[in-house]
């Protein structure tokens, strides 16, 4: 999940009879580690378990890549009408699943994203389905969700969010199970996000020294965009250590931000910033 950038995965192209062509996975440049193991809390709770290693999807049948950008949510990606999801290829049905999302209808969403996951051969698709991750922490699937944001770091290690999604799906697990032992993963050594309220917020979630004041003071100081993930991710860290009044507070006023309710609108974090506040009754 890297602000508005374009996210590439995998799909598989149906022929003619029964025939499947296998699918590609392009990862982004300065990526690296994609075989590092990554420990699940219980991979057979896992939505889908991964049957092939990743190192082997670059393999020269492998023929398709579909891009899907974190503005796709509002989009018209897809030719088909919500009942005729029967005949979407899976880069539809994981925008459809987006677009279901953003109206509030989490349980659908993790339907539509389970199926494309399913359409694609050898779970190729799974490490890259993080909206998948997001509907799930907010359907309190917690374990199921941290297992998904786990496999998404096997492919993209260097991206903060990822990491601090699975760290609020932990600490909920923590907060209904005193006993729960705690895994929170980390970015490579000597590695970091390259940008720099992720920092903060990276930093906050693990408790390597960063507040909640340094977070409020950092989104207060940039651009815009580093004001609402200030908010959002300080509303998101409240609520999963048990602090929900000053959780909706920070995600209320996430939602209402200039970049919410302006050019970012069709960021699909504004809209799990609105979700949030809708699912909680947060007006």
């Amino acid at each position: 999940m890297i602000f508005n950038i374009v996210f590439l995965f995998h799909a598989c192209l149906i022929h003619a009879a029964h025939s499947f062509v296998h699918t590609a996975a392009v990862l982004s440049s300065g990526f690296s580690n994609k075989d590092a193991p990554v420990m699940l809390l219980n991979p057979a709770a896992s939505p889908t378990a991964v049957s092939a290693p990743l190192s082997t999807l670059s393999s020269p049948d492998m023929l398709k890549v579909y891009r899907l950008s974190r503005k796709g949510s509002g989009s018209a990606l897809f030719a088909q009408r919500e009942d005729d999801t029967d005949k979407m290829q899976p880069k539809q049905l994981v925008s459809l699943g987006m677009k279901t999302f953003s109206e509030s209808r989490v349980q659908d969403s993790i339907e539509l994203f389970d199926r494309a996951d399913e359409a694609v051969p050898n779970g190729s698709l799974t490490p890259f389905l993080w909206q998948r991750g997001i509907s799930l922490y907010y359907a309190d699937q917690f374990e199921a969700g941290s297992n998904q944001f786990r496999y998404d770091v096997k492919v993209n290690p260097l991206d903060v969010e990822e990491i601090v999604w699975d760290i609020a799906c932990q600490n909920r697990l923590k907060g209904l199970n005193p006993n729960f032992e705690m895994r929170k993963m980390a970015l490579p050594q000597g590695k970091n996000d390259r940008r720099k309220i992720m920092g903060t917020v990276y930093s906050l979630f693990r408790g390597d020294g960063a507040t909640e004041q340094d977070l409020a003071s950092a989104g207060h100081s940039g651009s815009a965009s580093d004001e609402f993930y200030a908010l959002f991710y300080l509303g998101l860290y409240c609520e999963s250590i048990g602090e929900t009044s000053k959780a909706a507070n920070y995600m209320k006023a996430a939602a209402t931000t200039e970049y919410a309710k302006g050019r970012g609108r069709a960021d699909y974090m504004t809209d799990c910033a609105r979700v949030h506040c809708n699912l909680r009754h947060w007006s």
